[in-house]
């Protein structure tokens, strides 16, 4: 029950009403327009509008908010702009996302709300990332992140708990209990009667709220920001109910007569409007009505406006200008005249630091990265250098760290996070492909992030630890995909990809790690990531390749070299942006190329650049475009049978079958 003792002025009282009563009517609205098909979907909020509004006017607006579907109180709340708003909903080029994406899929940078993807729980680490800068800089703001109680079956959701709890962040985790996940009663989701019991397991403080009572979710979200600001996350159960389907197409046949007579009576906005009269604050029901026409008033002229905006129109060159940032090149690192030898896990380390030297944004996270200094000891001496604030163990997660990774980046900091084996980035596919790859597309800032990855074989590791997983990120844009293949190229390009203010994954080649070596200048130098290198010229032929996939090329070069045929090779360096323009120029001069890559033959990197010399270059084509890969099996433990899995096994073979065409 709502208090009557709440200590509450009137004015603010009937402010609360209008928030609770706002999205309620935009939403009976919106219900009309999705039958006349002006909109395609409608995620329902009805009956728990007392947990957005209630959270939203407990917080500051230096608070951020982090919302689902049914947070449309949310945004009414804290005062977006209702004409975007309405354009975002109906799809029109005004919207916040110009059409790019749906309905709350986007975010306000500027009223501190970030928004969600259709894959549940995936901000929930943001929302850490966002609490961590708020810890580094004291700022004493919080992070309010909304999930379901579906979601909270999904892995991210309990990796976002866990370092929260670990971290201590200040992070409010707000669970909108409303029964059931679209048709799926939380009986059949989880087993403990309340999920604020799960609190107690990650070492949190847990709350369990009446979520249709606005009082009492302001009164907890009140507690949890000065407990979050002090000692750390706290868990909130708001148990609430959907009177509406989980979406409009999905109806609510599923759901109990009594279900929805028991919930009526608790109806958020009756509740309080029930309050306002016992408490002599409204007259009767003449004035209710009379709010509500001023509510009415407060967004029909937007939505009609909205209703009349022009929708997007296609433009190839606005869309594409969306995936990436203009890298700005005027940032001037530190000039040293010496010399030195390095290994390139030496360059690699050289970079890292040199950038953290230089910039205080810098941060890295990873498993074991602190004191022990990473299982390649690419940060050994980086915690006694720049303390454990900059340089952080995590538990053992990727997505979590990932998803952390971005929330960091919206505040300004240029996080880098080590996946400790390349074959290990599976474990947060998603936080890369659809919430960093995406993001700057969508609606997000520039996201400065960049993602180490050990990769490739010839070491003996096996299977789980010997992949060469860099071409399944090249059919997602908004990545940038770097492979190096010599000291200077692991130095420069690392130091270049830490600067990029786009999303970068950066793939270090274990074997390489500590078997070549080179004398580099002792300080860093920018580059164009996107840049292929001609790294030996010829006539005959052209092995197109990259990382390992160089080394075995010079070898074979080597040895027909003696014989009289020259062959040349191409060092793409980088897969997205691909550098056609060189590897085309290449092809016009020998006319013939191999293309060889360490991962195996089907959709590896070469079959995409097959299909582009093929489409581009066929007249200059004396023979077949070829391809030499690693085998289609996983990648074997045994020496033995590794060296015949691997693609240099047969690149003679093949080389000679090109030369003889």
């Amino acid at each position: 029950m709502i208090d009557p003792q709440k200590q509450i002025t009137e004015s603010e009282a009937l402010t609360l009403y209008k928030n609770l009563l706002l999205p309620r009517r935009i939403e009976e609205r919106m219900l009309k327009l999705l039958r006349q098909n002006k909109i395609s979907k409608w995620f329902s909020g009805m009956g728990q509008e007392a947990i957005s509004v209630g959270v939203t006017s407990a917080l500051s607006g230096k608070d951020y908010l982090l919302p689902m579907h049914r947070n449309l109180g949310l945004f009414t709340t804290r005062g977006v702009d209702l004409y975007t708003l309405f354009c975002q909903l109906l799809g029109k080029a005004n919207g916040f996302t110009g059409g790019r994406d749906r309905s709350f899929h986007f975010g306000v940078p500027e009223k501190r709300i970030v928004g969600m993807i259709s894959h549940l729980a995936a901000t929930m680490p943001v929302a850490d990332g966002l609490a961590l800068a708020s810890k580094l800089r004291k700022k004493n703001f919080v992070a309010a992140s909304f999930c379901g109680d579906g979601g909270t079956s999904e892995g991210e959701f309990h990796e976002a708990l866990n370092l929260a709890a670990v971290w201590k962040l200040p992070v409010i985790f707000v669970i909108e209990n409303n029964g059931y996940g679209l048709s799926t009663p939380t009986s059949e989701q989880f087993v403990p009667q309340d999920l604020v019991d799960r609190a107690r397991g990650y070492g949190m403080r847990g709350i369990k709220i009446d979520g249709n009572d606005v009082f009492a979710v302001m009164d907890a979200v009140s507690e949890a920001k000065e407990h979050a600001l002090s000692d750390g996350p706290t868990f909130i159960e708001a148990k609430t109910f959907r009177m509406r389907g989980h979406e409009e197409a999905s109806g609510t046949f599923y759901v109990p007569d009594e279900k929805f007579e028991k919930w009526g009576e608790k109806d958020p906005i009756e509740r309080f409007a029930r309050w306002l009269k016992s408490e002599d604050i409204v007259s009767g029901d003449d004035q209710l009505a009379s709010i509500q026409d001023e509510v009415d008033n407060q967004f029909m002229p937007d939505l009609e406006k909205a209703l009349k905006a022009d929708d997007p129109e296609f433009n190839l060159q606005e869309q594409t200008n969306r995936v990436f940032t203009p890298v700005d090149y005027s940032h001037t690192p530190s000039s040293n005249s010496s010399d030195s030898e390095k290994r390139f896990v030496d360059a690699i380390q050289f970079s890292l630091r040199q950038a953290f030297e230089e910039d205080e944004e810098f941060i890295i996270m990873g498993q074991d990265i602190a004191e022990y200094g990473g299982v390649f000891k690419i940060t050994e001496g980086f915690v006694d250098q720049f303390g454990k604030d900059r340089i952080r163990n995590t538990p053992i997660i990727e997505a979590g760290a990932l998803g952390c990774a971005l929330g960091l980046a919206l505040e300004g900091f240029k996080p880098v996070v080590e996946m400790q084996f390349a074959d290990f980035i599976s474990c947060g596919f998603n936080q890369i492909i659809n919430n960093i790859a995406k993001g700057q597309y969508r609606w997000m800032p520039p996201l400065n992030i960049t993602i180490r990855a050990p990769h490739g074989a010839g070491v003996g590791a096996g299977p789980f630890h010997s992949e060469s997983p860099e071409g399944w990120f090249m059919q997602h844009p908004g990545l940038k995909i770097v492979v190096p293949s010599s000291v200077e190229d692991a130095q420069n390009l690392l130091y270049s990809a830490l600067y990029d203010p786009n999303p970068v994954l950066f793939f270090e080649h274990k074997k390489l790690y500590r078997s070549i070596r080179s004398v580099t200048p002792d300080h860093c130098s920018l580059e164009e990531l996107g840049k292929a290198n001609v790294v030996r010229n010829g006539t005959d032929a052209t092995i197109i390749t990259y990382g390992m996939g160089v080394h075995w090329a010079q070898e074979i070069a080597d040895e027909y070299s003696s014989q009289g045929t020259n062959i040349e090779i191409v060092d793409l360096r980088c897969l997205a942006p691909l550098d056609l323009e060189t590897a085309k120029q290449s092809v016009a001069k020998t006319n013939k190329v191999l293309l060889l890559q360490e991962p195996s033959t089907t959709l590896g990197p070469m079959s995409e650049l097959s299909s582009l010399i093929t489409e581009e270059c066929f007249e200059k084509l004396d023979a077949p475009v070829m391809r030499c890969s690693s085998l289609d099996i996983p990648v074997p433990f045994s020496p033995k049978l590794e060296k015949h899995y691997l693609a240099d096994d047969r690149l003679k073979e093949t080389l000679e079958k090109l030369l003889a065409y």
